[in-house]
């Protein structure tokens, strides 16, 4: 039998200590690229990438054959030596150890996606760890405070 999944899930990873470092709008779409073809070569199909100076959101169904935390840390640790080598965002020191997924049918993808690419605009009314809070409990994901954030 093939396999066969419909599963999108929702992505997010902070910078490491929620430093706002990802200052440049148009720096930042040249990193989303890159993770892009990361997942790409992970043969995930991408929805939308966004996010803003301390956060990055992804939407995408990942490939059957591969594991969510190895893509995570894969996109982590190519991005980190891609942004230090091309010296993107000074400051920028690496990203947070841990990283929030949640999972969306088919049929909520289109306000997932509109509501990732609209971040800019949340962002104005929500910190990120409101926001992150908000998924975990949205989701209902039993978490402990305290280790929340770095």
């Amino acid at each position: 039998m093939s396999t066969y999944t419909q599963i999108i899930y929702q992505i997010v990873f902070a910078t490491k200590y929620r430093s706002k470092v990802l200052v440049d709008a148009r720096k930042r779409h040249l990193l989303y690229k890159y993770i892009w073809g990361t997942l790409r070569k992970n043969k995930c199909v991408v929805y939308e990438i966004n996010g803003v100076e301390d956060h990055i959101h992804i939407a995408t169904h990942i490939h059957p054959m591969v594991s969510l935390s190895s893509l995570v840390k894969d996109m982590k640790v190519s991005s980190s030596l891609w942004i230090k080598q091309k010296g993107l965002f000074p400051g920028f020191i690496g990203w947070t150890v841990g990283y929030g997924a949640f999972t969306y049918t088919i049929k909520e993808k289109e306000a997932l996606t509109g509501y990732i690419r609209n971040q800019e605009r949340h962002h104005m009314i929500k910190t990120y760890p409101e926001e992150y809070e908000e998924l975990l409990l949205k989701h209902q994901v039993k978490f402990k405070e305290k280790y929340l954030f770095d």
